[in-house]
């Protein structure tokens, strides 16, 4: 048996360990043909970013996970973006159910033209939920940044507005997916797309929002 100095202390490393595997994220690495690897800049410019003005110790590079894996259930925020097709198979959407429902939480970013595969993958995952749009006044829009009108638009497309749609487990938020927004392009490094810093800063800003929210909710 555990004398009582070794069982606090096997407590204390165990609550070091869950904290610190709560400042890491991943990007999930998808099959059917998409860019998942899109906007290579733009995540480790977010972390930078969140880890110069929200308080958080992330790691500097982000992990790539695949949606079957295991592995996947040690990042409480996993990243998600592309512009082409998207397939999960029965075990993939299984077992990214299972990591939503146990705590985890997803952020697909649509960089165009996700939107038309995404959807009905996502009814693999949850077939019996439907994505909802945000209020303007959800408080992930003003975690740790004021943004009173709800997402913003960093890239135009198709003139249509920006929109945070999400899923739900019992009143928890497990699933953001941003569209007609394009925040993953802000996030990139200013060569890239040259936006004005002014729209980079909005676009860094609304993923500092999100981390927040998701590692305090």
């Amino acid at each position: 048996m555990l004398n009582l100095k070794k069982y606090l202390f096997l407590i204390i490393f165990l609550g070091c360990c869950q904290f610190l595997a709560a400042q890491e994220i991943a990007l999930l690495k998808y099959n059917g043909g998409g860019d998942w690897y899109a906007n290579p800049t733009s995540l480790p410019n977010l972390i930078n970013f969140a880890n110069n003005n929200i308080g958080t110790h992330l790691n500097a590079k982000p992990v790539t996970v695949t949606p079957e894996n295991s592995d996947i259930f040690q990042y409480p925020f996993v990243h998600m973006t592309g512009h082409g097709n998207i397939v999960f198979n029965d075990k993939e959407a299984e077992n990214l159910r299972n990591y939503l429902l146990s705590g985890g939480f997803l952020h697909i970013d649509d960089n165009y033209g996700m939107q038309q595969y995404l959807e009905k993958e996502l009814k693999k995952i949850f077939p019996e939920e439907t994505l909802e749009e945000l209020p303007a006044n959800h408080p992930i829009f003003n975690s740790a940044f004021n943004f009173p009108r709800g997402l913003p638009k960093i890239h135009e497309h198709d003139n249509k507005p920006p929109q945070a749609l999400g899923i739900f487990d019992k009143n928890r938020l497990v699933l953001l997916f941003t569209v007609e927004s394009d925040l993953g392009d802000g996030w990139e490094s200013p060569e890239v797309h040259k936006d004005p810093e002014e729209v980079r800063l909005k676009a860094l800003q609304m993923g500092a929002n999100i981390l927040k929210y998701v590692f305090e909710n």
